[in-house]
């Protein structure tokens, strides 16, 4: 389901998706007012992208939102006057809710703005990202949560970890040559990649 938002004291205009005609949204999935998405997006079924509240929401080139995953945001205005605390600026523009270049969100994410994702990160199956900004090249392993953080690029966060102080996330590991998930993701966005490629082939037949 692609739609337009709603008219809200939260949201003073109505919006449509921009998708680019690369990326594939399935029909059981959600994207939903104030969104763009990039090039060779791969929305799964049952995720929901939702600029109804929080926006603009934007999720770049290769990226991929797999089956289950929400991105969503607290509000970003109110009766017309922007909410800032509720907004993360990225490349000069300002956003509820950014994920970056070649980003795999796995089953059942939550990334909840304001949030940021950067290139070529990894969040695992189940995490919670909530009022933070994640770096470059990380790994967040399954079920951890990080709330109110900043990542430093190349980092991992062990599974199940809660992340909850700028010093805990200061201390996270780096990620070296040993790590045993340090390409995991480039295998996850070709594969999510060409299913986006495939699906939109299988539409014209």
């Amino acid at each position: 389901m692609i739609e337009k938002n709603v008219l809200a004291d939260f949201c003073g205009k109505v919006s449509e998706p921009v998708i680019d005609e690369t990326a594939y949204v399935h029909p059981l999935a959600a994207v939903i007012g104030n969104v763009t998405l990039g090039k060779n997006v791969m929305v799964s079924p049952c995720a929901a992208v939702r600029g109804d509240e929080g926006q603009p929401l934007f999720v770049d080139d290769d990226a991929n939102v797999q089956d289950g995953v929400v991105i969503h945001a607290l509000e970003t205005e109110m009766n017309g006057e922007p909410i800032e605390k509720n907004l993360m600026e990225v490349n000069g523009n300002k956003y509820a809710v950014y994920v970056g270049k070649r980003v795999s969100l796995a089953h059942q994410v939550q990334i909840h703005g304001p949030s940021v994702v950067m290139d070529d990160t990894f969040v695992g199956m189940k995490v919670l990202v909530f009022k933070s900004c994640i770096g470059k090249g990380c790994v967040i392993e399954p079920g951890a949560i990080v709330m109110g953080v900043s990542v430093a690029d190349g980092r991992y966060v062990p599974a199940g970890s809660v992340i909850r102080s700028q010093q805990q996330a200061d201390e996270l590991p780096v990620i070296t040559e040993d790590y045993p998930f340090r390409t995991l993701n480039k295998g996850v966005v070709d594969v999510n990649t060409a299913l986006a490629k495939g699906y939109l082939e299988a539409q014209k037949v």
